[in-house]
Parts: C-alpha cells; structure tokens; sequence
C-alpha cells in the first residue's frame, strides 16, 4: 500500500505525467528531456529525481550521459496506460520526441556508413545473418514471462531477433558508438521491452541470478579471458536458465587477428563445453553453420547450455 501510495505522489504534477509517458517510448537523457519539454535542467531533474525514489524510473550511466527509462517492474506502466493516449499534450510531446529520435538516427547512420563497407567485406566470409537469427530462434524458444540479456550486444541484432518474443531484453556493450547504432535501431524496431547498458563484459552492474536467458553473440573471440565472461554471465543467470553463445569455429584468417581485433581464431567445442561445465552448465546442442565464400569462408557454431548446477570454479 505505501509503494502504491508513494508512486501516486510522485506523479502529482503534470510535467512528471509527461515524462512518464515520453520515456515509455524511449530511453531519455535529461538534456533531451529539457528540449522536449522547454522546462529548465534544474527542474526537469527534480522531477527525475523524484520519479526514480519513487521507485518509477530507473538511471544508467552511458559514458557522460545519464539516461533514464520506465521500470517495468513496478508501478509506472500501469500509470501511464491511464493516461488518454490522445492527450494533446503527450501528443505534441511525442511528435517532439520524433524530432529528437531523428536526430539520434543521423548521427547513428554516420557512425554506421564510415564501417559500413568494411563489415560489408567481413559478412562476406561470415554466415547470413538470416540463417544464424533462423537458427537460433529455433534452438532458443522464448516465452513472454523470460528476461533475456544480450552481452556485446553491438547494433541489437540479437534484440532484434529475440527482444518481441520475451517479457524484457537488456543489451550490453562497452562502445558508446556501438550503443548509439543500437538505440537508434531498437527505437525504429518498436522494441519497447528492450533496454540497452554501457557496461564492462567482464563486471556487470546487474542484480545476480535476474536472468533466465543470456546470448553472446559473436563476442568471446575478442576477449583474452573468454572464459571469465562465461562466469560473468553465469552469475547472471537464475536457476535453470540458459545461455547461448554464437561464434566462430577454429580458423587460419589471422588478417582478423591483425587488423579486427580478433584475439581468438575461433573456438572448438570441447573447450566451450569445458568452459560450460565450470560454470555448472550443461551444454544441451551444439549447430555449426558453414558460410562465406570459398575456402575463406568462416563457420558460426551456436552452443546452446543450460544450468545444472553450481559453479565448480571461480
């Protein structure tokens, strides 16, 4: 009763109604917050700072930038869904909003453009990203009650893939640009339940065992501890439940080494089982997709685990 009584007073003023229902359609920082409400920064985080102890928003930082978005888990949704969805207030404020996604979009798009031709010549020896989305889908049915975690999540591509078929999806990645290249397109996917967070792979700033699914996609080959991310994401992870790896098969392309930063040339499946099994996990499928073209072409394999047990070592 006191939680419920305190989510109503902080919503008692109108302006606080309008960010509840901008940030119900994106992640916000204050900066963006002021420029869609015309209200000063000294007042648009004192409403912030009010809605977040009422336990209605939470904060994550993202290199100099504070961002701030709905908690799912209490209160704030229901709050909003009483609002008329064709206030002209929240209407205007939306089509602001627009503006400051369009925005974000261009600067993601630049981003994107200097690297695309060069993830262009990569993709040629790599498996469509087609046939991996369709395989993983079929190894990793999801239902609406999971919270999935995406490590490394790059430009959301796993999001993308698995975010609508799960309650909540959180992507990670330590690349502010890459992050940029992911909201941008979680915003333009609709992806309402996914949230993304700067973070290190290897220390997550995450709650422990809040997770029933965790998917690495194509991220251990750049980590000299693969090993240690796997215990990260281990500890993620609730009783019986599951993590998905994609990544490369053993490989001779030492370009990848030299000029991508590659720092493993691919994984067998003994050494990721064996990886799994320290982490008290259970590897239950394991699918190689072979690609690219010619004899430079690069196998995915996809691992597919799940927990058994406690960790055996640290």
């Amino acid at each position: 009763m006191d939680d419920i009584l305190d989510a109503f007073r902080a919503v008692g003023d109108p302006s606080r109604l309008r960010i509840l229902c901008l940030l119900k359609s994106a992640e916000l920082t204050v900066s963006e917050l002021v420029s869609i409400l015309g209200q000063s920064q000294p007042r648009v985080s004192r409403h912030l700072k009010g809605l977040v102890d009422a336990g209605l928003l939470s904060r994550f930082r993202e290199g100099s930038r504070v961002f701030h978005r709905l908690n799912l888990q209490g209160y704030a949704r229901q709050l909003v869904d009483l609002i008329e969805p064709n206030d002209p207030v929240c209407v205007q404020d939306l089509a602001h909003l627009g503006e400051v996604e369009r925005i974000r979009n261009e600067v993601a798009e630049r981003y994107f453009a200097k690297y695309a031709p060069e993830w262009d010549r990569l993709r040629q020896l790599d498996v469509d990203e087609d046939q991996v989305a369709d395989a993983v889908r079929e190894m990793l049915p999801l239902t609406q009650s999971e919270r999935l975690l995406d490590l490394g999540t790059g430009t959301g591509r796993m999001l993308k893939n698995l975010g609508p078929d799960v309650l909540e999806a959180v992507g990670i990645d330590s690349s502010h640009e890459m992050l940029a290249v992911a909201r941008s397109n979680i915003s333009r996917w609709g992806l309402k339940n996914c949230s993304l967070r700067q973070a290190d792979l290897l220390a997550l700033p995450l709650p422990i065992g809040t997770f029933d699914v965790v998917v690495l996609h194509q991220v251990l080959h750049f980590l000299k501890r693969p090993w240690a991310a796997l215990s990260e994401a281990r500890r993620m992870l609730n009783d019986g439940g599951r993590m998905l790896i994609v990544d490369l098969a053993p490989h001779d392309l030492e370009d990848l080494r030299d000029q991508h930063a590659h720092y493993r040339l691919g994984f067998t499946d003994i050494e990721v089982r064996e990886w799994l099994a320290d982490q008290g996990l259970a590897c239950e499928t394991i699918r190689h997709l072979p690609g690219g073209q010619g004899s430079d072409g690069l196998t995915v394999t996809i691992w597919l685990a799940k927990t058994v047990g406690p960790k055996v070592i640290m």
